[in-house]
């Protein structure tokens, strides 16, 4: 029999996955990626350094609210040249950890751009030609920057560019309310810039269940200068050195030194030879798939950020072992998956499954059950009772149908949600399963409980 071949263009988290699983079920893999490492954007430039910075940034924040419990720091010395030789190394580990695990397990990684010439080949920097059996679409996405900002030059800072820290701007306008514009936000009001946000919706994250948002809403409005809603940039110019903002709306002309663009992702579909296959793709630039991540191509399936939906490392990572397991032989549950997300702010929010705003929109009757972390005897010790565990639950049956967190390592919790939603489970089992103490996941145990008017920490009476 002969051995399959596939080549797998973009090595981030969706590409190596899928890469890692084809080679340990026997295919002859090819990964390629311009970036001289795997890891793709997630690696990078995106998931990992972002999320060290967030850490950076919580350590000088808890050092400033010590002070409450009796603890006082002198204010921190940054010195940013270590702190970007900390994120290099720490993102040098895990790249060189993924070119050892290809080493071992025998994909060929390939450093190049690469074109498709028609549905089983490929140019890889304009000279060197690859065949394939199958291919599998991981290239990922990049920011989107409107021509508004195009005045600004390189004062302008996307999600990208944000995390190189050349400096730390005196005031930072960052465009845009979702969770990218506010976890750098996060990072550059610790580091000590003036931080406005502005939004052109009426809140922030929008999508996401007013009541876990809330805190968060509540804690920025004290780490951030200004928070505009409703609201739109009109024009933006250099003037005395300074970028001159004018708004929409009743919102004064303000001068930032920066302004980080955070509006939005588009997929990185262009320039790769698509027109030269039948692969199809959307007004958007997304690549048209089947339920089995198939295009009209039948040699080549995409994953991940390229088909849009959720832009997550962890929906393009089990998209990828999916595929796999459609070209081996393993076909992938029928059931649908959950797929959590995280905003790695102070304090997290976690959600997963039926959010309450999706139960709204369509008209469905669910039952909500809240349980307070200012109940919480772990999240007192740590200072932070600013957060909610609540759950939506199928009225009839008491079937968990979504789990939304809102506090310290939220991010952490959330598994226990997915878990409880692809299985089916009911209040009951999250109630009586026996949770640490003290620790913040009793929240998600009491949470149920309150479902019962059974809770411990909180008196509310059963529902009749």
């Amino acid at each position: 029999m002969t051995e399959q071949t596939i080549t797998i263009l973009g090595a981030g988290p969706g590409g190596y996955t899928a890469a890692f699983l084809a080679a340990d079920r026997g295919m002859s893999v090819t990964l390629i990626d311009e970036n001289s490492k795997p890891g793709g954007v997630c690696l990078h430039r995106g998931c990992i350094p972002s999320k060290s910075l967030l850490h950076f940034s919580r350590l000088i924040e808890e050092t400033r609210n010590a002070e409450t419990c009796g603890l006082k720091f002198q204010a921190p010395e940054i010195d940013l040249n270590r702190v970007r030789e900390w994120n290099r190394e720490i993102i040098n580990k895990m790249s060189n950890g993924l070119i050892s695990l290809c080493k071992q397990r025998g994909v060929k990684f390939v450093n190049g751009r690469a074109r498709f010439l028609d549905g089983n080949n490929l140019i890889i920097n304009d000279k060197d030609r690859l065949s394939f059996d199958h291919c599998i679409l991981a290239t990922g996405s990049q920011p989107i920057c409107p021509p508004l900002f195009s005045e600004i030059g390189d004062r302008i800072l996307t999600s990208t560019s944000a995390l190189e820290l050349e400096e730390v701007p005196e005031r930072l306008l960052v465009v845009g309310g979702g969770y990218i514009g506010l976890e750098m936000g996060t990072v550059y009001s610790s580091l000590g810039s003036q931080v406005s946000v502005v939004e052109m919706t009426g809140d922030l994250l929008t999508g996401v269940d007013r009541d876990l948002v809330r805190p968060l809403f509540t804690r920025l409005k004290s780490q951030f200068h200004n928070i505009y809603l409703n609201t739109k940039v009109v024009s933006c110019e250099l003037k005395d050195n300074r970028i001159v903002v004018q708004f929409e709306g009743e919102v004064k002309a303000s001068s930032y030194d920066r302004i980080l663009v955070a509006v939005g992702r588009k997929p990185n579909t262009v320039d790769i030879g698509l027109e030269s296959t039948g692969v199809k793709t959307d007004g958007h630039g997304f690549i048209q798939v089947d339920a089995k991540f198939q295009t009209d191509e039948s040699s080549i399936f995409a994953i991940g950020d390229v088909i849009g939906g959720a832009m997550l490392a962890h929906k393009a990572s089990a998209e990828g072992k999916d595929v796999v397991g459609i070209l081996t032989g393993y076909e992938p549950s029928q059931n649908a998956r959950t797929i959590p997300a995280v905003v790695f702010t102070d304090p997290e929010i976690a959600w997963c499954g039926l959010t309450e705003t999706e139960a709204k929109n369509k008209d469905m009757k669910v039952q909500i059950a809240k349980f307070p972390w200012g109940a919480s005897g772990r999240a007192q010790t740590l200072g932070r009772p600013d957060g909610v565990t609540k759950l939506i639950l199928a009225p009839d049956t008491e079937q968990v149908l979504g789990m939304g967190i809102t506090g310290v390592g939220a991010g952490e919790l959330i598994g226990e949600g997915v878990l409880a939603v692809d299985n089916g489970l009911k209040a009951k089992d999250l109630a009586h399963s026996i949770h640490p103490h003290p620790t913040l996941s009793e929240t998600i145990m009491e949470s149920a409980e309150v479902f019962y008017g059974e809770a411990t920490h909180i008196y509310k009476r059963q529902k009749k």
